[in-house]
């Protein structure tokens, strides 16, 4: 029996990947490990996004030398491979850094593992092509079991890939152009899921509602129909969906949001900035405007409904005016949370040529005002949770014991205290305070429920942040 250490860096596409990988390998005689010492084979696998994830790979690579060097001296054997973003961005020029590399593989080869370890007996590998055939068909089917071990929370990849080029971003270099997958072929690995035990789906994509799958009909489908088709299938009781462009927001997606219950109240929608000449510059294709009324239309079909969205902030040429538009966007709108970075050049991307560069000191100073914002606003939207009874998904045992945590509909981290119920079950829980970083809940055994719905009812006020 072989072991196979994954370590997978950024989006939860990575984290999809990465469990792909597993069932690649899983017919080679590989099982996984989350004990890198005691691997046969690791694999990292990466995010190109920012500079500072490409750098970690680099990094990480350094301690996987030594432990390789410690594992040959006893007598074992260990192929380490980079996969994903980096290693499609790079190349060979990891394999000139790492000489501990045996094999780089990107996102849309990952599904010819078995083979290109195969021949890194012989040489090390490169092989980040865009292959013709489409990798999906080329993956093993989902192993009930080792579904049933990942929990009753699942990614489902149904689109990768963009077409939009905004001008910070490698995406579209390092996952191609947009492509969604056929409606049946989601369909078949969503019962799947449900099947194992799976009770939450969040369906993926770099560009998740651009999707435009074939459907059975013969006719292009997008994705607020194929939520509907996925809310019907029995077991699946939580949908959700990211990453999102404020361009693909269609009238049909936001009434899904309207009339489906099975979609979680929670929306990740990517502004990036609240200036609209930055906008442009970012080719991002909306103004700040544009996001506001998206938001409004969003709001006025589902109330309660929480947001999050991504935040660059010392983009090229980013005066403080335009920064503080950012900072007023964000005081507008209201955010359940966010995640916000500095501006970091991507080789190979428009923005990283500008000769207007933000000086590092500007950069910190303004994404410290950020962020100080954004956590007030979380945990305002949190504090209004203290003293209401949401629907949580039992997820796993808490970290004392008698607790559970799962997850609130507003993708909130919640610990029930006096735990009723087990691993899959949806409760009804009464926050009774709220953390940093989770809320803590009480429940009864008469809580448990075998469906969803929502917390806010007619005549109940909504969720909202001042």
């Amino acid at each position: 029996m072989k072991k196979v250490y994954v370590k997978s860096y950024g989006c939860q596409m990575n984290v999809y990947d990465a469990e792909r990988m597993t069932d690649v390998l899983a017919p080679e005689g590989y099982v996984q490990t989350q004990v890198p010492e005691e691997a046969d084979l690791v694999v990292l696998n990466t995010c190109h996004i920012r500079e500072k994830a490409a750098e970690k790979v680099y990094s990480e690579l350094g301690r996987v030398r030594r432990m390789k060097e410690a594992r040959t001296l006893e007598g074992h054997e260990t192929k380490v491979v980079v996969a994903g973003c980096v290693a499609q961005a790079e190349g060979a020029e990891i394999l000139k850094r790492a000489h501990v590399v045996d094999a780089v593989v990107g996102p849309q080869s990952y599904q010819r593992l078995p083979e290109i370890l195969r021949a890194a007996k012989a040489r090390r590998v490169v092989d980040t092509e865009f292959p013709v055939e489409d990798k999906f068909d080329e993956l093993p089917a989902l192993d009930a079991k080792r579904v049933r071990g990942r929990g009753v929370t699942a990614f489902l990849t149904v689109q990768e890939g963009c077409d939009k080029f905004c001008a910070f971003c490698v995406v579209p270099y390092t996952r191609g152009a947009e492509v969604s997958r056929p409606v049946a072929k989601v369909l078949a690995e969503a019962r799947t899921l449900a099947a194992a035990g799976v009770r939450e789906i969040t369906v993926i994509g770099q560009n998740v509602n651009a999707y435009h799958g074939e459907g059975p009909d013969g006719r292009t489908w997008g994705l607020a129909r194929l939520l509907h088709v996925l809310a019907e299938i029995e077991g699946v009781e939580r949908l959700r969906y990211t990453t999102s462009h404020p361009r693909d927001m269609d009238d049909a997606l936001v009434a899904a949001h309207r009339d489906l219950p099975a979609l979680m109240p929670y929306l990740h929608l990517p502004v990036q900035a609240g200036s609209d000449r930055v906008l442009a510059a970012m080719n991002r294709k909306h103004t700040a405007d544009e996001y506001r009324r998206i938001v409004e239309r969003v709001r006025a079909a589902r109330p309660d409904i929480a947001l999050s969205s991504d935040f660059i902030v010392g983009f090229p040429g980013e005066t403080d005016a335009e920064f503080e538009d950012t900072m007023r966007l964000v005081a507008d709108v209201g955010f359940a949370s966010a995640f916000s970075f500095k501006y970091s050049p991507r080789p190979g991307t428009p923005a990283a040529e500008e000769a207007e560069q933000v000086a590092e000191a500007v950069k910190v100073e303004r994404l410290a005002r950020l962020q100080a914002l954004l956590e007030e606003q979380r945990q305002a939207f949190n504090r209004e949770t203290v003293g209401r009874t949401v629907d949580v998904l039992l997820e796993k045992p808490g970290r004392h014991p008698g607790q559970l945590a799962g997850k609130s509909p507003y993708l909130q981290a919640v610990v029930i205290e006096d735990a009723t119920g087990a691993v899959g079950d949806i409760v009804a829980a009464r926050i009774v305070r709220a953390g940093s970083n989770s809320l803590f809940a009480e429940t009864n055994a008469s809580a448990a429920t075998p469906s969803v719905s929502s917390n806010v009812s007619a005549g109940e006020p909504a969720l909202a942040v001042e």
